[in-house]
């Protein structure tokens, strides 16, 4: 003979299901801001890269012109006029054939640009070897890199600095 189940014994109290809501809305509400620094974290790492990439191709640059293998003009500073040509490359003067050297495959994008319209070199600030480093300003050429971002970094720093 079969024993009817209780009403009580047939599933949760409104008190156990409140109880299981308040817990799990606790752990979201620590677990959001673990997950936001993981994302930043990731995106000041590939803004890390990134600069690095963009300035070692523009020190590559630089060195090939002094090498004179990039044509510059007289009194120029043998820095890029503008970032594109480290992709779309520049001929080598020194090649019998004309050929090409390139300093990037692709360039990169700064990750903390929201707007995912720009062109990858509108993402960077750009300086030019006759501004100060407290005051970057674009010129005729493109002696460094930074970020556009207003946000401030993990260690404190402004991403502007990095």
């Amino acid at each position: 003979m079969k024993h009817a189940a209780s009403p009580a014994a047939r599933g949760f109290t409104l008190i156990e299901l409140l109880v299981t809501l308040a817990i799990l809305a606790l752990l979201a509400t620590l677990v959001i801001p673990v997950g936001q620094t993981v994302v930043q974290r990731r995106n000041e790492q590939v803004l890390r890269q990134s600069l690095r990439e963009i300035r070692q191709a523009i020190d590559a640059y630089k060195r090939a012109s002094d090498e004179g293998r990039v044509a510059k003009a007289v009194g120029a500073s043998g820095y890029p006029a503008k970032l594109e040509l480290l992709v779309e490359g520049v001929r080598d003067v020194r090649s019998p054939k004309g050929a090409k050297i390139y300093f990037l495959r692709r360039l990169p994008r700064d990750p903390f640009t929201p707007d995912p319209a720009l062109a990858d070199a509108a993402t960077w600030g750009k300086r030019s070897y006759a501004s100060e480093a407290d005051e970057p300003k674009e010129g005729d050429d493109v002696y460094d890199v930074l970020s556009l971002s207003e946000r401030v970094g993990l260690n404190g720093i402004p991403y502007k600095r990095w």
